[in-house]
């Protein structure tokens, strides 16, 4: 049974970081590309960034770009989002998602095959 699992959200101070891990089983995870996405209240889900199958190209939204680090560790089919100057328009839910591809790279667009419950991220004083 495929499983993704999102960990690490929490409520937090402006400027302070958190670590989102999004643990994968039931598939192949090499052969799948990930994403990271939120979701704020009342807006549409947007990606925040993503990861090729090796790891080799990334992409993220300019709004996180400089802030947040996105890994992936393929022996323990985990990947991560480190995000680090947190600002309250960073709240959101927090999803991970993976693509099945061939191809070097990775996607921000919504069309991934499976999607995490998602975790919660507040950014508050």
């Amino acid at each position: 049974q495929l499983q993704l699992v999102e960990s690490g959200g929490g409520l937090v101070q402006p400027g302070r970081s958190l670590r989102l891990s999004c643990a994968a089983s039931g598939f192949t995870f090499e052969n799948y590309a990930i994403g990271w996405f939120r979701q704020a209240p009342g807006k549409e889900r947007e990606g925040v960034s993503c990861i090729s199958r090796s790891g080799a190209w990334i992409n993220y939204a300019d709004s996180v770009k400089g802030r947040f680090t996105i890994s992936r560790d393929n022996g323990k089919n985990t990947v991560y989002l480190q995000m680090n100057s947190l600002k309250p328009e960073d709240t959101a839910v927090y999803y991970c998602a993976v693509v099945y591809t061939n191809q070097p790279r990775c996607t921000m667009s919504p069309l991934h095959d499976y999607w995490g419950q998602g975790t919660q991220v507040t950014v508050s004083s």
